[in-house]
């Protein structure tokens, strides 16, 4: 699951973190995908302190990296550009955001099932010193490489699932 940065979104990165940073915001990821007809570069960022991402921020993270890619030109061809944030309910594919995320409620979906079960819910616990992913679950501290999860995301409780 741990995400390297190839192609397009290689290229892309150094190209926009300084100015998504001097925004006050930090690159939460950035992705380049086929949708529909078109391609989007979607650059995802967020923000520390209790209201996080707004759509100001959003607007002013776009207004500053439009002409930095405009110049680097680091895509071929047309492509939609999109700034958002995670959202509440975020993936999770980078160590880092284990790390940023430690304390908090997440859902992990494992290539093949350990004791056969694939889905696992609890407090995120950080990283083992192996790198491995640390859940705190109603059974204990479960510890998974990184490798072996398929999808890893926050889990918000909206009061509205029983």
């Amino acid at each position: 699951m741990k995400k390297e940065y190839s192609g397009v979104p290689a290229r892309v990165y150094p190209v926009v973190e300084p100015a998504v940073a001097a925004a006050g915001c930090v690159l939460w990821d950035v992705e380049f995908i086929k949708q529909g007809a078109g391609r989007v570069l979607r650059i995802t960022i967020d923000k520390e302190g209790p209201e996080g991402v707004g759509i100001d921020d959003c607007e002013a993270v776009h207004r500053a990296i439009d002409p930095l890619l405009d110049e680097a030109d680091p895509i071929d061809g047309s492509y939609s550009l999109e700034v958002s944030s995670p959202g509440i309910e975020r993936e999770l594919s980078m160590p880092w955001h284990v790390e940023a995320c430690s304390g908090s409620e997440a859902e992990l979906r494992l290539f093949a099932p350990v004791g056969g079960q694939r889905v696992f819910r609890g407090t995120l616990a950080g990283l083992a010193d192996d790198g491995s992913v640390l859940v705190d679950a109603p059974s204990g501290r479960l510890s998974f490489p990184f490798d072996s999860i398929s999808k890893l995301r926050l889990v918000y409780d909206f009061g509205d699932r029983n």
